[in-house]
């Protein structure tokens, strides 16, 4: 057997040449036989089908690369949930821009290693480059602002709050939220081994900041961390960011704004403002990968001042010896928790640099003006029902005359045929659809379909 072609090297072009011709073909043809958002016949059909394509998984003899690679994809493109096609549109789960794919590809040839200098020499450089820019666009006015690249919002959050809990290390951080908020800060604060997080309810939506101000009444004394939310996951709702930091200066509490979701809002000439007071806050989750069209991992969090950092710095000798770093080398390790890391940065920098501010919030425009375009069909027709609306790209809306079971069965048969890909939510005590609308070339046309589909499917 001769020995598999690398994919790096002055080589490696050559090898991936042919190979990437059977991933786009099998790309191509997975996306015709699947014919719509989602395979059709649910989790049984689908997992039949990949069990087909993959049998043996791991055979006495190997198949040769053609023979694994081109129905494996296929099996894959064609059991895709995917998010190009107009109809998914149930989660913050966006398609990403070609120009990003393809700068990813790069990334993975290469295969830099973001724990060491002598692993990734250009790649860290480049990934200093683009933290100093998202941390200057999050904090326009502070003096030292930087970021750190994590794996998504999650795991930003969680950042959020370990360096949070590292500045009060002798007492208990507590860690107040609003209902509306991601389940990643009370995961958070159970991982840290902190106190249970204090949920301050938002009947309308947003967190109050007459509620957080009685809230924060009673924890006169504790360090308080307190998470707003700039895009909630379930409506794309945003807490009133000016007043939550009046309230947060006046109790001497920190404040952390979740805005994985509307944080490229920022990029919008005319939807920025909907963000005034986000660079009040000690540290901001962003993720790109949501309105930012970037390939998954994308998330970021950004601090005011590059200090709140300390907390991470650490050193393996193999990694970032003193003396190699007193030589000049960059030491990378106490910019993540984790040590292995991909660059990231790299699909994220050439999107920024390809498209530039206006056109990353030219997207933004379109996605959020379609979603307002979704909301006055919802509105003027006789079957639905809209909940509000939309602060983002997220509608929320339901048949008119049907009860939750109905409204939950809705979107399971929807998904069972592959028409559509909507999401569910609860507001104001009812189950709703969920309409996320992240691709900027959903056309009027297609919302159309969407609400038909809804009304054919609804129980009479």
């Amino acid at each position: 057997m001769n020995t598999p072609p690398l994919a790096g090297g002055t080589a490696g072009p050559d090898a991936l040449a042919p190979l990437l011709a059977a991933v786009l073909d099998a790309l191509r043809t997975g996306a015709l036989d699947r014919g719509g958002p989602l395979p059709a016949g649910g989790p049984t059909t689908t997992a039949r089908r990949v069990h087909t394509a993959t049998h043996p998984l791991l055979p006495d003899h190997g198949t040769g690369p053609e023979a694994a690679l081109g129905p494996l994809v296929h099996a894959l493109a064609q059991g895709a949930a995917d998010p190009a096609d107009p109809l998914c549109a149930a989660h913050l789960h966006a398609p990403p821009l070609a120009l990003a794919a393809a700068a990813d590809l790069a990334a993975s040839v290469l295969n830099p290693s973001l724990d060491s200098w002598d692993q990734a020499p250009a790649a860290s450089a480049l990934e200093a480059e683009l933290t100093r820019t998202l941390a200057r666009e999050t904090y326009p006015a502070a003096d030292h602002p930087d970021a750190l690249l994590t794996t998504g919002g999650t795991e930003a959050n969680q950042l959020a709050l370990l360096l949070a809990r590292e500045r009060h290390p002798t007492t208990p951080l507590h860690v107040v939220h609003g209902a509306n908020a991601h389940h990643s800060l009370p995961r958070a604060a159970w991982l840290l081994g902190l106190p249970a997080t204090h949920t301050v309810p938002t009947p309308n939506g947003t967190l109050d900041p007459e509620a957080l101000h009685h809230t924060l009444a009673t924890l006169t004394g504790h360090p308080v961390l307190v998470a707003a939310t700039a895009g909630t996951t379930d409506s794309g709702a945003i807490d009133p960011l000016p007043a939550l930091a009046d309230v947060c200066a006046a109790h001497g509490a920190d404040l952390h704004v979740d805005a994985a979701y509307g944080g490229p809002l920022l990029f919008s000439d005319r939807r920025k403002h909907a963000l005034h007071g986000l660079d009040r806050a000690h540290s901001v989750t962003l993720d790109l990968h949501k309105l930012g069209w970037q390939p998954v991992a994308a998330g970021i969090l950004a601090v005011h001042h590059t200090g709140r950092l300390d907390p991470l710095q650490h050193t393996a000798d193999y990694l970032n010896s003193h003396d190699d770093t007193e030589a000049g080398l960059p030491d990378l390790l106490g910019r993540s928790l984790r040590t292995t890391r991909r660059p990231d940065a790299f699909k994220m920098a050439v999107t920024l640099r390809a498209l530039g501010r206006d056109g990353l919030g030219a997207l933004v425009d379109q996605v959020c003006d379609l979603a307002d375009t979704l909301a006055d069909q919802i509105h003027h027709h006789p079957a639905l029902t809209l909940h509000a609306r939309p602060a983002l790209s997220t509608v929320l809306f339901r048949p008119t005359d049907a009860d939750d079971d109905q409204v939950a069965a809705v979107r399971r048969t929807l998904l069972d045929d592959g028409h559509a890909v909507l999401g569910r939510a609860r507001a104001d005590g009812r189950l709703w659809l969920k309409a996320t609308l992240l691709n900027p070339h959903t056309q009027p046309g297609d919302l159309d379909r969407m609400l038909k589909l809804v009304e054919g499917h609804t129980p009479r």
